[in-house]
């Protein structure tokens, strides 16, 4: 059965309970109430077509409800529909008295919240799991001055972690004959290097460039995540290079390099539920078919956290704290980079930094950058920095206008998020080690 036959099927399941809801004949005065009471009575249901038709009211009125009672939903869910904590506690006892698998059993079961099974119920609604990510969506926004909502985000993103597990995500090709409406979005997500309109779009998905999509069944035309492939010659160094409009019609017969040069995450909701890895090996595999002259798999990337890092950096006692403050200090505005002379008296120092920050600087056994995190936890090598790889307002503003490469050796991908995962092992180059002076 197709996808779009699945959802005709519990879409005409929803119809016909909705007959059995004793739903009320006007809107009532609270619309956070109704809510709230559609969503017990979803959790107490036991037939199939009246279940699916409350799942189906719950969204609709989620979707409805004043943006002033989301808060309020959102305690509602995490407070009315938490573990019974009577039960917990007695199956915690029989657990110490007895700490065999059926007493485990009883209490996993018994400590699992009630609102874990409403976000179940909720998903079988037709559109019910698009409105669950929406809702996260929303949560997430709350968080920061609602952190007492940390259990439901956790329940939230355990469940979709399930959900959107590599096995039910479908990989697609996207190109100029792709729906409008999804073309569209890529627009909207696109989060690297933002895409000026539809001409732009048509350039991204033209002959010497590539893009690929995951999708899952139950949200069919709303993409989870992207990447924008180019097909070139040796590294790419410069992003303008790549985002200009002359079209290279040879490079899918003489190719020998795939540049992976944007990656968008598209749904806020999903966040925390990483898909760029199992998208850049599933991309590998997908051009090695297509092109088998391609010899060679890298990014050209961003390096959001440098600047960041360099303010820090100069407070800091490191011997190299004064250089940080000086390479600051010059590119305190745009305009160095019309300085021919300023350029060059920038690079090395600016580049042995900007080696020492992503080679050497962690968060624990990870990377501190966050592409770097991302590139190197997927078992990729920090393979070349590049001098004024971007510089766009953004380029200059995060990185001092430098990109770096980020290489995908296919006989060394596992060995290096091995060494990267167990050992904080940084798999690095020896040009960047060089400019880092290791």
């Amino acid at each position: 059965m197709s996808g779009i036959s699945v959802r005709n099927w519990i879409s005409s399941i929803a119809d016909r309970g909705r007959e059995l809801l004793e739903l009320p004949l006007s809107t009532p005065q609270d619309p956070f109430a109704q809510l709230k009471a559609m969503c017990k009575d979803l959790v107490s249901q036991k037939g199939e077509a009246r279940g699916t038709a409350a799942a189906r009211e719950v969204v609709r009125l989620w979707e409805t409800l004043p943006e002033k009672d989301h808060l309020r939903f959102f305690e509602m869910m995490q407070n009315d529909f938490s573990a019974n904590h009577a039960t917990v506690k007695k199956a915690a006892d029989a657990f110490v008295a007895d700490p065999s698998e059926d007493n485990l059993a009883v209490l996993t079961k018994a400590s699992e919240p009630a609102r874990q099974e409403l976000l179940r119920r909720i998903n079988m609604a037709p559109g019910g799991t698009r409105a669950i990510v929406d809702m996260r969506e929303t949560l997430i926004g709350l968080l920061k001055e609602n952190r007492h909502l940390e259990p439901l985000n956790a329940d939230m993103q355990h469940l979709l972690t399930s959900w959107f597990n590599r096995g039910f995500l479908e990989l697609r090709h996207i190109d100029w004959d792709t729906s409008a409406a999804i073309l569209e979005k890529l627009i909207r997500y696109e989060a690297v290097h933002e895409i000026q309109g539809w001409d732009d779009l048509r350039r991204r998905l033209a002959k010497d460039r590539k893009c690929f999509a995951f999708f899952h069944p139950a949200i069919p035309d709303d993409p989870l995540i992207f990447v924008e492939v180019a097909l070139v010659h040796g590294l790419s160094d410069s992003v303008q290079a790549l985002l200009a409009p002359a079209i290279d019609e040879t490079a899918p017969q003489k190719a020998n390099t795939a540049i992976f040069y944007s990656i968008s995450n598209c749904q806020s909701g999903l966040k925390g539920i990483s898909f760029g890895n199992f998208l850049i090996k599933q991309v590998v595999e997908e051009l090695k078919r297509e092109f088998p002259k391609l010899k060679q798999f890298a990014t050209l990337s961003p390096i959001p956290g440098f600047m960041g890092w360099l303010r820090t950096r100069q407070k800091s006692k490191a011997e190299d704290a004064k250089t940080a403050a000086k390479v600051l200090a010059a590119m305190d505005d745009d305009s160095w980079i019309n300085d021919a002379e300023k350029v060059a008296e920038l690079k090395k120092p600016a580049m042995m930094l900007c080696a020492r920050y992503l080679a050497t600087c962690k968060r624990g056994k990870s990377p501190l950058d966050p592409t770097a995190r991302f590139h190197l936890g997927n078992g990729a090598q920090l393979e070349r920095l590049n001098w004024l790889g971007d510089v766009s307002s953004k380029g200059l503003r995060q990185a001092g206008g430098m990109m770096v490469n980020y290489a995908y050796h296919l006989d060394d991908i596992e060995r290096n998020h091995e060494a990267l995962m167990n050992d904080g092992q940084i798999a690095v180059s020896k040009s960047v080690m060089q400019l880092a002076g290791n």
